[in-house]
């Protein structure tokens, strides 16, 4: 007699609650920074649930009123990826976001602010990947931790598919494997490549899954 390992379940994170004060003035926050409204349930006994999603976004973001016991303000740590830093904090200071400045840690966990230094001003050097970031606080002080991501590493995505979330994130991608090809054309004496095609899709399909990068 043969037994089998059920399959794994998926456990997809699809939701984090936060704490607010004021449901619909934090709606408005969210609203105006372009991020989409996928609820706004209201019951009787008071329970108000309203959920918005970051552009881009497979996961959202949830509060309201009898939802938690936390403090308004209290959540912090949230991560937001972006594939391009600069870009990113000032569109989201441009919508109304109380956004610092960009930077990068000096010192292991200095990102997270509970480290007297080890914080310096600017992107990582070469803009490594996993390596800049800025944060920003809603209008209760929620605190959201935002972080340029262009290679990942190794075993962080599914092997069998090649996905973006969205327009900005391919484009992004197809950017830097313009920039990389054009430095592959130079190192082969500059002449045009006519299989271009074929490396930008190498080099996209590498740099999503945390691959050795084609040269």
């Amino acid at each position: 007699m043969t037994s089998t390992t059920p399959a794994q379940a998926d456990l997809k994170l699809e939701a984090i609650v936060i704490p607010v004060s004021d449901v619909d003035r934090s709606k408005k926050f969210y609203q105006d920074l372009g991020w989409r409204l996928d609820a706004d349930f209201a019951f009787d006994n008071g329970f108000r649930v309203v959920q918005v999603t970051p552009p881009g976004s497979p996961a959202s973001i949830q509060f309201g009123t009898r939802i938690t016991n936390q403090r308004p303000g209290t959540a912090e740590g949230i991560y937001l990826v972006v594939s391009d830093i600069a870009a990113a904090r000032d569109q989201l200071a441009a919508l109304g976001a109380d956004v610092g400045d960009v930077f990068h840690p000096e010192a292991p966990g200095a990102q997270f602010d509970r480290l007297s230094d080890g914080q310096a001003g600017g992107p990582a050097t070469d803009r490594a990947s996993y390596g800049s970031f800025a944060t920003f606080r809603d209008l209760d002080g929620n605190a959201y931790l935002i972080q340029e991501v262009t290679h990942r590493l190794s075993g962080r995505v599914d092997s069998t598919a090649t996905e973006y979330a969205s327009v900005n994130d391919l484009v992004g991608a197809l950017r830097r494997a313009a920039a990389a090809h054009g430095e592959h054309e130079a190192r082969n004496g500059g002449a045009f490549d006519e299989n271009w095609p074929e490396w930008y899709a190498a080099y996209m399909v590498a740099e999503h899954h945390g691959d050795d990068l084609p040269k």
